[in-house]
């Protein structure tokens, strides 16, 4: 299974989950007199469609390259984690919006049995997100990490939630509102998360530089090929789960340039055999001084 088809099937199932997770926190909130459930609901939703953004990313940036994109596709991930960024943004703005009006409402106080509703909501996601950032980390997406931190930052609000509303239970009458404050501080949360998830993708869009280890391996592996002499120059950028490698290899300055030629192509072949998310890759050939 390729990278890209690992990655379309965790999304899926992030989808899946999602989708009852919303419904569960809906319907526990508003029978359980619950804002900071409800607050968790929203939250899943969004979750869901952002959720579809990236499955419709991945699939679009898993074409193979053509004409019009010698490089692939790969680049829209970053601009759909950015939407899904979004996402997050407006979700958090709507929680934290409707807190502030419920803290100043009198409210009933919470039942309790939303407390084992939000132990096993915090438990599923927090396994969710360990499942999603392994996969991730498999396949190198960028929209795949921040899926995983939907499911992070879900686990969280949830967090915030219990305590909110064991606050309201424990101590009972005037502190209905701990429950709206906990969904308050969770949209902080969320805000916090929207910018650990958007550097990232920024940083992919303007071919930062951030692949120090990459290099290593790269540099180490062309010592291996016969014919490579050392390397110099090595610039990679990521697009999707690709990284393209332009890499300069000193070769012996007295060969032919027809055996110079086979050894870049040798190169290449090894560089792409042994680092399989590797994409395109260009071989410079300098001659040695020597």
């Amino acid at each position: 299974m390729t990278n890209e088809q690992k990655a379309i099937k965790t999304t899926y199932f992030s989808i899946a989950g999602n989708t009852v997770m919303a419904l569960i926190k809906g319907l526990a909130g508003i029978f359980g007199n619950s804002y900071a459930l409800i607050a968790d609901a929203i939250e899943s939703t969004t979750d869901i469609f952002s959720s579809i953004l990236v499955l419709i990313g991945l699939k679009y940036s898993s074409k193979p390259p053509d004409k019009n994109h010698p490089y692939g596709h790969g680049r829209i991930e970053p601009l759909i984690t950015f939407l899904v960024v979004g996402f997050l943004i407006t979700s958090a703005t709507i929680i934290a919006y409707e807190s502030i009006q419920n803290i100043g409402t009198p409210h009933e106080l919470p039942e309790p049995f939303t407390l084992l509703i939000l132990a096993a909501i915090i438990i599923w996601k927090e396994i969710s997100y360990r499942l999603v950032m392994k996969k991730s980390a498999e396949t190198k997406s960028t929209s795949l990490r921040a899926d995983a931190w939907h499911h992070r930052s879900d686990a969280i609000t949830s967090i915030a939630a219990f305590i909110g509303i064991s606050i309201a239970l424990y101590f009972g009458k005037g502190y209905e509102s701990a429950d709206d404050w906990a969904a308050l501080f969770a949209s902080g949360f969320i805000l916090y998360n929207s910018y650990q998830i958007f550097r990232p993708a920024l940083g992919e869009i303007l071919d930062e530089h951030v692949y120090d280890d990459l290099v290593e391996e790269i540099r180490s592996i062309s010592l291996r090929v016969e014919g490579v002499m050392a390397t110099e120059k090595c610039f990679i950028r990521k697009a999707g789960m690709k990284h393209h490698v332009d890499l300069h290899a000193i070769v012996n300055g007295t060969i032919s340039v027809q055996e110079g030629h086979a050894i870049a192509h040798r190169l290449k072949d090894t560089l792409r055999e042994q680092l399989p998310e590797l994409g395109h890759v260009l071989i410079h050939v300098e001659p040695s001084r020597n």
